[in-house]
């Protein structure tokens, strides 16, 4: 079933089998914060499996661009499109949040993000990334890091 994220009373629905569910809830509500003031889209996830394509997606991006595969179980997903950016996201149990941004337009911006919640360890299979941290009002201290996309997904 579907959930519309509220950024104004932070939820952890959908997040509780995280053992950082409350900074992952907060970094959720910041993405959806995000979205809502730039774009006025209302950020809405689904459980891992109703978001299949949103998942395969992301995971074939990480697989094929830089040979990753994500150890942690994803635990929801959403993908949407605003303007002209194809947008997916992907809240894995760890605490990670990875985001794709995705151009639609021959020649524009294309690029992986990385977002550790705030209390969670690096996963061993990010640790060639560097990140860098900020703070949010939400979710607390943000790592994040990012590459750009190479090839047409």
């Amino acid at each position: 079933m579907a959930y519309v994220v509220d950024f104004e009373t932070v939820s952890t629905v959908g997040l509780e089998s995280s053992p950082v569910a409350e900074a992952l809830a907060g970094l959720r509500a910041n993405e959806a914060r995000y979205f809502k003031n730039k774009y006025g889209h209302v950020f809405t996830v689904e459980p891992a499996g109703d978001a299949k394509s949103a998942v395969d997606w992301v995971s074939g991006i990480l697989e094929e661009e830089r040979g990753l595969v994500i150890s942690s179980p994803p635990l929801e997903a959403t993908e949407f499109q605003v303007e002209n950016i194809r947008m997916a996201y992907v809240f894995y149990q760890n605490g990670l949040s990875i985001n794709v941004m995705y151009t639609v337009d021959d020649g524009g911006k294309r690029a992986v993000g990385f977002k550790l919640s705030d209390g969670m360890e690096l996963p061993a299979e990010l640790e060639s990334f560097k990140f860098a941290r900020q703070k949010s009002k939400l979710a607390g201290t943000i790592r994040g890091s990012y590459f750009v996309i190479k090839k047409d997904h």
